[in-house]
């Protein structure tokens, strides 16, 4: 598989997620949203949960894909510091808000989108 076609593959839907984040988080929330109990905070978790899935689905074709632990680390990292970008971009944006629940949702769903990632590879791996 060529370099150019496995950034294509791998890389730029990262790019493509993030930009989409990115757009959403430049608009004010929705003031007629269903009043669902912490709705907001699944939402973040799900986004970063996918999020840190696109990474390490990225880094198993990277150099560093014999390194396991590395790869989790920075998956989780990388979105995670998204998140915390993510919400700066937000306290700068009419209507909206930094929170601090939000960047612990966008980092729990990471670790957990992550770690289900690597344990149903691991497991199809070893079959």
């Amino acid at each position: 598989m060529s370099r150019l076609h496995k950034f294509f593959i791998y890389w730029f839907p990262i790019i493509l997620y993030c930009l989409l984040i990115f757009i959403q988080s430049s608009y004010p929330s929705i003031k007629n949203a269903p009043e669902l109990p912490y709705l907001d905070k699944v939402l973040h978790f799900v986004a970063y949960a996918l999020l840190g899935i696109l990474f390490l689905r990225a880094f198993k074709t990277s150099r560093i894909k014999n390194n396991v632990n590395l790869m989790l680390i920075l998956s989780v990292l990388l979105s995670f510091l998204y998140g915390i970008s993510d919400e700066i971009h937000q306290y700068f944006v009419p209507y909206r808000s930094a929170e601090l629940m939000d960047v612990l949702a966008d980092m729990l769903g990471a670790i957990i989108g992550v770690y289900i990632y690597q344990a149903i590879a691991a497991k199809t791996s070893a079959r």
